[in-house]
């Protein structure tokens, strides 16, 4: 996911000027670009111009020199370059540059169709065979991205990538969700998180150490099949197969759990399945509007997300403005995050899902109005408020996941997880379009707004620490605290 930040790092071309060699064969590097190349105003060499072609002899060029100028006609070099990357393969370089924010939006995009296909696909055919197909798709196009031969077959490989991970996440904290119970499934998602944050350390230890892109999309999509190797003991949920009126499946997969726990579902517990099993249970997107109560938990976990997706793209955008080392920057944020997220753990017992989401939530808006207001003269600060405001985003959304997961029905869970998805994409394009337009002022505004809406929303929400989950719309809406 993050493996774009790297293979499109910023390169120094030259123009290649080999002609030069036919008469001068014996030349370095560094006289064969001081002869061809023209220099800019601070002495350096200018890196898309190059002197025109002369069949003088190396003695002659070096005599009278070159004065007429043109662009780049043989391709560019990169002698400062020590890894291979997208830039200098595909030379995407003078005129040829590709817009980085015309790529995170395309990834976006992906994400927001795969939210929608995946969350369909997961309530309908099950949390089973979305992981698998999720899965499949990511095997694909995450190894396929390793073999493209244009730059426009690397953007679809990616999208592709994008609609794979948003599906298994939605698919993954859907059946976590549903199998496990209390502490132990905040425990799950908070420890998947962590783990995500340590994926994205060791991509860019990766990044750092291989030589060529190439190789980092092979090494580093070599995990995946530990996780295909899996698939084969992952049980669907039970919660999801009742709904569903398979309640001997639901039996099954329950009998297999109680097996692998060394316990013993008495046979009456197991019967009593039947009573709640008779009728299927019908659902669909359409509910969204229809039921009152869970449009309104939608609309706001909606403004909430959206409030989240669009201050942490915010912070993150004004953090590469610091000109941190993209190696650093993902490393330190990866220390940074796991810590916050396990204080969750705590925070979610001591005072419950919605207020964790809440604190997390005013931390976070806290950040980035102090930064606002602080002189960007003290730098070093600023960069440090900018993580802690980034690290308390990355920590609401681990509980927003938990939160939003139980508020939602198991019948309409991955549907409802992928539409609150959309408005975190509708946050997160907002703000890349409105700082690429350099409109920072009005970016800072709907940020101060949008915080005080979604604190406000949060307090609405009903709490679900120690409460049972809602299966169908029949049990729908949920019990206040």
């Amino acid at each position: 996911m993050f493996a774009d930040i790297f293979v499109f790092a910023a390169q120094t071309p030259y123009c290649n000027t080999s002609w030069i060699l036919a008469v001068g064969p014996n030349l370095s590097e560094a006289e064969q670009l001081n002869l061809t190349l023209p220099r800019g105003p601070n002495g350096s060499f200018q890196t898309c111009l190059m002197y025109v072609p002369v069949t003088w002899d190396v003695e002659s060029i070096i005599q009278f020199g070159l004065n007429a100028t043109q662009s780049c006609q043989d391709g560019w070099i990169y002698p400062e370059s020590k890894n291979r990357s997208l830039i200098n393969e595909f030379d995407l370089v003078c005129g040829k540059e590709l817009n980085m924010e015309t790529v995170q939006i395309l990834f976006l995009a992906g994400l927001l169709i795969g939210s929608l296909i995946f969350g369909f696909i997961s309530d309908k055919l099950g949390r089973y065979p979305s992981i698998v197909l999720s899965l499949l798709v990511l095997i694909i196009f995450g190894f396929g991205t390793a073999f493209v031969n244009s730059v426009h077959q690397y953007l679809f490989f990616r999208f592709g990538v994008s609609q794979a991970l948003v599906g298994y996440s939605i698919s993954s904290i859907s059946l976590v969700t549903e199998w496990l119970v209390g502490e132990h499934r905040a425990h799950a998602i908070i420890l998947a998180h962590c783990f995500f944050s340590v994926g994205v350390m060791f991509l860019s230890g990766l990044a750092y150490s291989l030589p060529h892109w190439r190789l980092l999309f092979l090494v580093g999509g070599a995990p995946v099949f530990s996780i295909v190797f899996y698939i084969w003991i992952l049980p669907e949920s039970p919660r999801w197969l009742m709904m569903k009126g398979k309640v001997e499946e639901a039996k099954q997969v329950l009998s297999y759990a109680a097996c692998i726990n060394k316990k013993t579902i008495p046979f009456s517990v197991l019967d009593k399945l039947q009573l709640s099993g008779n009728k299927v249970t019908n659902a669909s997107v359409l509910d969204f509007f229809n039921n009152r109560q869970l449009r309104k938990v939608t609309l706001m976990m909606g403004c909430v997300w959206f409030t989240v997706g669009y201050s942490y793209f915010t912070l993150n955008i004004k953090m590469k403005g610091f000109g941190m080392n993209i190696y650093s920057r993902q490393v330190i944020h990866g220390i940074m995050e796991v810590p916050t997220r396990l204080w969750c753990i705590f925070l979610l017992e001591l005072i419950g899902r919605k207020w964790s989401l809440g604190v997390t939530l005013f931390q976070g808006f806290s950040m980035s109005l102090l930064i606002l207001i602080f002189p960007p003269e003290l730098t070093s600060m600023t960069v440090l408020m900018v993580l802690v405001g980034e690290c308390s985003l990355a920590a609401s959304v681990t509980v927003f996941f938990i939160y939003t997961a139980e508020l939602l029905p198991t019948v309409l869970r991955a549907t409802g997880l992928g539409l609150v998805s959309l408005a975190w994409l509708a946050g997160a394009i907002l703000s890349l379009t409105l700082i690429n337009q350099s409109l920072t002022v009005l970016s800072s505004v709907l940020s101060c707004i949008s915080a005080i809406l979604a604190l406000s929303l949060c307090s609405l929400l009903p709490e679900t620490q120690n409460q049972p989950l809602s299966d169908s719309l029949d049990n729908y809406p949920l019990r206040t605290r």
